[in-house]
């Protein structure tokens, strides 16, 4: 009875007409703002939780860090003559480093820059950097421009299959120049969907930089993928802050980003997996990508899985056919990275990802 009183109160001093007058659309603008603001919040929240989980997970068997460093300047300048237009974007990377290495020798770097649209970064990857630590692979994991948990301007700085490329690249080179135990001429990188989009566009602009790569489930041709998605998922792209233009009014930009129309640059050892029962990055793409790297005479290794369990992530999973898979990864790499502690069979694996 209380709380009626109160809704009686309340009713009785809102002025006569208010809500007429009161513009419904500037509201709901505003909770959406609120709603934004708030969900970047969390996803900073949600990141310093797992980042704690890293050193608790990996802590045991590798040094584990996470730096601040630069990739380019933005692609677009809200204002070109403001303060600070034009600086380099500052970005973030983990670095692990195995706890068992000799400094005086020289080690294999894996460049791994993380999937999703807008992600980061995760100990979802626990076991795939355990197993590499257990190798004698130093690994570099770059959140690039548009990840999460950085907050809104970090989110809205995302250059989908531009920039983004090169401040993976540029977590490379800051190993490189920043830890004489890394050897440049045994940098290998991999990455799974959008991240296996950095891989190919990575090894396609910089093939001198990269000794071999594998690209897994990776999105392969972003017009294809505007055809068979929802308008939700179109709508990100078309975003002011991000491409801006639907794919039917800008066909050359979404075909610049897209590896399929970029097989022609190939020069690096590489290997291709995907998976025909993908919820996520339809086989489709992966087998355009497949034909038009055969069309232009490259030579590379693929595998075409067919509806292994767990679509997607198949591969990245901690069952016993994803670490099969995982083998065949490793030993790819190996043959041109040479680590010190090389995984040729599931029992050696399983030791190294569940010890």
């Amino acid at each position: 009875m209380r709380y009626i009183k109160h809704l009686f109160f309340v009713l009785f001093i809102i002025p006569a007409g208010f809500f007429a007058q009161t513009d419904v659309n500037a509201q709901l603008l505003e909770l959406k703002k609120a709603n934004e603001n708030l969900e970047h919040r969390l996803d900073v929240l949600e990141k310093t939780i797992d980042d704690v989980l890293w050193f608790q997970r990996i802590g045991e068997y590798a040094y584990v860090d996470k730096v601040f460093h630069t990739g380019p300047p933005l692609a677009k300048e809200k204002n070109p003559t403001a303060q600070g237009a034009g600086n380099p974007v500052k970005i973030w990377s983990y670095i692990f480093i195995p706890k068992n290495i000799d400094y005086s020798k020289k080690y294999p770097l894996i460049v791994l820059p993380h999937g999703g649209v807008h992600a980061n970064f995760t100990t979802y990857y626990t076991h795939i950097i355990k197993e590499l630590i257990a190798q004698g692979y130093v690994i570099v994991a770059n959140e690039y421009r548009g990840s999460t948990g950085y907050g809104k301007s970090f989110f809205e700085k995302i250059d989908y299959g531009g920039l983004e490329t090169e401040d993976v690249d540029a977590s490379r080179q800051l190993m490189v120049d920043n830890y004489e135990f890394i050897d440049k001429d045994r940098v290998g990188i991999i990455g799974w969907s959008h991240g296996g989009l950095i891989t190919l566009l990575n090894i396609f602009d910089h093939p001198q930089n990269y000794k071999v790569a594998f690209a897994g489930v990776p999105v392969s041709d972003l017009i294809a993928r505007m055809g068979y998605k929802d308008q939700e998922y179109r709508d990100l792209y078309s975003a002011e802050y991000h491409i801006g233009k639907p794919a039917d009014e800008n066909v050359a930009e979404y075909r610049k980003r897209s590896p399929v129309w970029n097989a022609h640059k190939l020069q690096t050892p590489l290997l291709i997996h995907t998976n025909t029962n993908d919820e996520d990055v339809n086989s489709l793409e992966v087998e355009a990508l497949i034909n038009a790297l055969k069309a232009n005479e490259k030579e590379f290794e693929y595998e075409i899985f067919k509806d292994i369990p767990g679509g997607h992530s198949f591969d990245r999973m901690d069952t016993r056919k994803a670490r099969e898979i995982r083998v065949k990864i490793y030993k790819f790499l190996g043959k041109y990275l040479n680590p010190q502690n090389q995984i040729d069979n599931l029992d050696e694996l399983n030791k190294a990802g569940y010890r």
